[in-house]
């Protein structure tokens, strides 16, 4: 499985930026897919998650209410919309997949990796 993010850049404090993840591999259907960002100096965190069935999301407390996953299976894509942008935000976002029909909420629970793509709020 092979996962490209995309959509990062610069964005002023409570704006808003989708990230896309762009899929390709074997057995999509049964992947979960999750979001996690690691700013300057700190450790990876989960951001995100989704359910193979495309059910059962899961969010980090600190984005609740303004962070929306989904996922379009016929694109192969995953989507992080994030709205109300704080500084706090600013980090590399990664998506990643897990061969399972679980809900993964950690980092070690993820088999395949994607590049990443740079989230900066600011103004």
């Amino acid at each position: 499985v092979q996962l490209q993010a995309s959509g990062g850049g610069l964005v002023q404090p409570g704006g808003s930026l989708r990230l896309s993840c762009a899929a390709s591999g074997p057995n999509l259907d049964y992947h979960a897919f999750g979001w996690f960002r690691q700013a300057p100096g700190k450790k990876r965190e989960a951001v995100s998650c989704i359910r193979s069935s495309n059910t059962s999301p899961a969010y980090a407390d600190s984005v609740k209410g303004l962070f929306t996953i989904s996922r379009n299976s016929a694109k192969n894509t995953v989507y992080l919309q994030m709205n109300s942008l704080k500084p706090e935000d600013t980090a590399v976002y990664y998506c990643a997949a897990a061969f399972t029909r679980l809900v993964p909420t950690t980092k070690d629970e993820y088999d395949y990796w994607g590049q990443g793509t740079q989230v900066t709020v600011s103004s």
